[in-house]
């Protein structure tokens, strides 16, 4: 469907004698600082040869680094490589309360919890879970490629190339927000990240 609508407005564009300029990619992690984010909670952020890392601090508590900007039809790709317990997750259309989060989570976790699936944060819970067999696309303590795809109602993610879920929901469809990087609380948690991009759809 998205590549029809690209043609589609590709052929208006042609008819009416505009060039068509596709969706430009926003790098939203630069790595060199935090600008463009913002910190929620007392959790370590911050960035080293490069890398985005998420450690978690004294307080052992939840924290987040959420977009400044919200964004609601996007494809995102980021890396990230767990090291310790490694448990996280990119929030999707959320808003931060505090460390009270509200919106939709897509599992970052060690190997055996559902890294890929959909969870909604002071709510329903999971929503969707990947099947059993697809854990072994999670690469524990190695780089990892996650792809997440949110259009309308639907959601879709993508591990290392392999399709996790594919879930809609009308709730999701109305949701609001940003885009966020979670720590689990309970400490002992260090998750590194990099390549952070976005393609509006």
């Amino acid at each position: 469907m998205k590549k029809i609508n690209t043609l589609i407005a590709f052929g208006i564009c042609l008819a009416l004698g505009f060039a068509f300029i596709p969706p430009k990619e926003i790098k939203l992690f630069n790595g060199k600082d935090l600008k463009g984010w913002v910190i929620y909670g007392t959790e370590k952020w911050y960035v080293e040869d490069g890398l985005l890392i998420s450690e978690s601090g004294p307080d052992k508590d939840y924290g987040y680094l959420g977009t400044k900007k919200n964004y609601k039809n996007f494809e995102l790709n980021l890396e990230f490589k767990q090291e310790a317990d490694g448990n996280s997750g990119v929030f999707i259309r959320s808003t931060v309360d505090g460390v009270k989060v509200s919106g939709w989570q897509v599992e970052v976790a060690p190997p055996g919890h559902h890294t890929g699936g959909i969870y909604e944060s002071y709510g329903r819970g999971w929503l969707i879970q990947p099947e059993e067999e697809k854990d072994k696309a999670l690469k524990f303590g190695d780089w990892n490629k996650m792809k997440i795809i949110v259009e309308g109602d639907r959601v879709i993610s993508y591990l290392n190339g392999v399709e996790m879920v594919d879930f809609s929901d009308p709730k999701i469809g109305e949701g609001e927000g940003g885009i966020l990087l979670q720590i689990h609380d309970g400490g002992g948690i260090k998750v590194y990240w990099r390549n952070i991009t976005l393609k509006p759809l």
